[in-house]
């Protein structure tokens, strides 16, 4: 009987480890859908390869082969889940310090220029007269540099290249590639840009605090987390709406300030538009003598010198028209004006007494801070609502009324109710559904998958997970002619080909440069619109010759900070160029015949005047114009939606010069040794346009 019972409670306790076991050590994500791509003519590796070229920034040496392993629905499902463990990418970012710092700490360590040189003023280390008019300015940085020092300030240029290399890392070696895809693609949608110096301080926090962390969840979610953001507040203006006042009370004081450093200072560096002068001085801290590129002219939405005081509608405007319902969601100006007064009062708490931190600062003294929520204040996080600010009186938007009330609890609850509205409504499903086609099917989606993800959306209370499931196991999405019907973006091909190079990036900023030459200068595009996200915005002449430098210039290490070993694909002699052309095809093309990129390569690089531009590569730099470092201009306008953030590319020709053979006979009088011809074989691949595609 004893051993009976021993016997019976071992099987007990190994049944319940069992069980137990299932819930910690399972190994991959179970799914409960399959992808159609057997039907569509695909074999699996050409399934693998679509798929992670869709939703990964490019695949990684033997990436395609883990996928297959995995079996593709539960790598997509584990990429839904975002939870992979990123040691290696932590250890990477460990080296910008910064990026982690709260709004208050960033106000407070990293002040604009203007704010460094009130407070040197009003400290006596230099004299207001030498503002603008120093003759030797060269000892007047010096004594401005010395104050940053003495109050441990950082010029704010230091913070947003942390930023933007943190992103490029993360992009480069995130194991949750589909999320930082989605943060991209997200904050593209929410655009913010560090052109307009008013947010730029706060773009940080918000990709990082905002989008990064809604990119996979519910995007009502997302959509009230980025209007209360400070970046997008100060952006669209919302933080200067103000309603009518109640009848019988005074007049809520303006934010608006003069326009002297002093009053900005304490007041927030509100300096309206129409005041703003292109002067270097009133847009950086002068910390160098040269003279920063002010923002060119464009068209706002509220003309300056209107509204200053009152109701803006820019915020408005542009979530029904970008964020949520799409130009065509079926909403007029009338409901345009009527959610502009429904979000009146939706401002920023006063993060701090520098610069824009500071708007609010004597409100929530007068106020005081124990009594807000009892007065009808909500402070979350950043954000504040003032009822004192918000419009009471009766609105309607697109059919719905919010009645008007004097209650100061009632006015908040309208700008969730009109955000949660238009989240949930059918234009916005669609809007969103055919975007994100876009973005991962093709320039033109065909409208009956935009149906089927516009359907999930609304079932599913605008899950983004389950939306991008529904397309993924459409048979639309497996339709062979998506397949490289995506160009990639200047980011996405130098992220793409740090990727498949298997590069080691001690620097990323000079593949920020390069982005930027070949017209994608992350975070800087003005219009609220972001980056368009079709074929024809980035490929013309100028920007296939400015992409083909760019993927000779990587495989050559003439890019610092980037380590290649181009060795590792190929161990090819340079009397062997087919070879080359063959193991680099199959290591960054791989799912191309390898034949047809060597009858393609093979006459281009016996071209002499391809030769004559890169007989020297390896040895000599590609010469390249330098892309300038513009700096936030304070008062920038709010709506650029009608600008390109920049000038068309301009063609060029290779430059004509004497060469004395084609690739075979360089090689056999050594004049081209075997890393040369590997770097010129790569880096030819990496701009040709079976590259460029995804």
């Amino acid at each position: 009987m004893k051993n009976k019972f021993k016997v019976g409670f071992t099987l007990l306790i190994a049944g319940s480890f069992f069980i137990l076991s299932s819930f910690f050590q399972r190994s991959a994500p179970v799914t409960s859908y399959k992808f159609p791509y057997k039907r569509a003519g695909l074999t699996e590796r050409q399934a693998a390869e679509y798929l992670v070229g869709r939703f990964t920034y490019g695949a990684t040496p033997g990436e395609v082969d883990s996928v297959m392993k995995m079996g593709l629905e539960n790598w997509f499902s584990q990429q839904l889940n975002a939870n992979l463990t990123d040691d290696s990418l932590n250890k990477r970012l460990a080296a910008y310090n910064d990026i982690n710092l709260t709004n208050t700490e960033v106000c407070h360590i990293y002040p604009p220029g203007f704010v460094i040189r009130t407070l040197a003023i009003k400290d006596s280390a230099i004299s207001k007269d030498s503002v603008d008019k120093a003759v030797d300015k060269k000892a007047f940085n010096a004594q401005i540099q010395a104050y940053m020092d003495k109050k441990g300030f950082k010029n704010d240029q230091d913070l947003y290249k942390q930023f933007i290399d943190q992103h490029i890392i993360r992009a480069i070696y995130s194991q949750n590639q589909l999320r930082e895809v989605l943060t991209d693609f997200w904050f593209n949608h929410f655009n913010v840009s560090f052109f307009k110096g008013e947010c730029a301080q706060f773009i940080p926090a918000y990709e990082r605090d905002v989008i990064r962390p809604n990119a996979l969840g519910k995007f009502d979610q997302l959509l009230v987390a980025s209007t209360k953001s400070p970046a997008m507040l100060y952006y669209l203006d919302n933080f200067t709406s103000v309603g009518p006042p109640p009848p019988n009370t005074p007049k809520p004081a303006s934010v608006q300030p003069k326009t002297d450093d002093a009053n900005m200072l304490m007041t927030g560096g509100n300096k309206p538009q129409s005041t703003v002068k292109n002067n270097p001085a009133d847009m950086s801290m002068m910390m160098s003598a040269a003279s920063t590129q002010p923002a060119k002219p464009v068209k706002t939405i509220t003309q300056p010198g209107k509204n200053l005081n009152g109701l803006n509608e820019n915020y408005a405007r542009e979530v029904m028209e970008l964020h949520t319902l799409g130009v065509d969601g079926g909403y007029t100006q009338t409901d345009v004006t009527q959610a502009a007064r429904v979000l009146t009062g939706w401002t920023v708490y006063p993060i701090s007494d520098y610069a824009y931190g500071a708007a609010m600062k004597g409100l929530v003294a007068k106020v005081g801070e124990d009594n807000l929520a009892a007065k009808g204040y909500v402070h979350e996080g950043d954000f504040l609502f003032t009822p004192n600010r918000h419009d009471q009186g009766e609105k309607v938007v697109l059919g719905h009324t919010f009645l008007a009330s004097k209650d100061p609890n009632v006015g908040y609850q309208e700008g969730i109710t009109l955000l949660e509205m238009l989240a949930n409504h059918p234009s916005t499903a669609k809007f969103i559904s055919r975007q994100l086609a876009v973005r991962f099917v093709s320039d033109t989606p065909p409208q009956s998958l935009i149906d089927k993800m516009a359907k999930s959306f609304i079932d599913h209370d605008g899950d983004i997970r389950q939306v991008l499931i529904t397309m993924v196991t459409s048979k639309e999405f497996w339709n062979k002619k998506n397949i490289d019907a995506k160009v990639k973006s200047p980011f996405e091909l130098a992220v793409s080909s740090a990727r498949a190079l298997n590069a080691d990036v001690k620097d990323p900023y000079p593949l920020f440069n390069w982005m930027a030459k070949m017209g994608q200068k992350i975070y800087y595009y003005q219009a609220p619109t972001g980056f368009p996200d079709r074929a024809a915005y980035w490929i013309n002449t100028g920007a296939l010759l400015d992409r083909m430098d760019f993927g000779l210039a990587l495989a050559s290490g003439q890019i610092g900070g980037i380590n290649i070993k181009l060795s590792t694909f190929s161990k090819a002699l340079a009397n062997d160029p087919q070879a080359a052309v063959k193991d680099y095809s199959n290591a960054l093309l791989p799912g191309d015949d390898p034949n047809e990129m060597t009858k393609e390569l093979i006459p281009l690089l016996n071209d002499p005047a391809v030769l004559a531009k890169l007989a020297n590569t390896g040895k000599q730099p590609i010469k390249h114009d330098p892309v300038a470092t513009e700096k936030p201009v304070i008062g920038a306008p709010g709506d650029m939606a009608l600008m390109s953030a920049f000038a068309e590319s301009q063609s060029k020709v290779l430059t004509q010069a004497p060469v004395a053979q084609p690739l075979v006979n360089i090689s056999t009088n050594n004049k081209m040794n075997a890393n040369n011809m590997r770097s010129l074989i790569a880096g030819i691949i990496i701009g040709s346009p079976d590259f460029q595609k995804r």
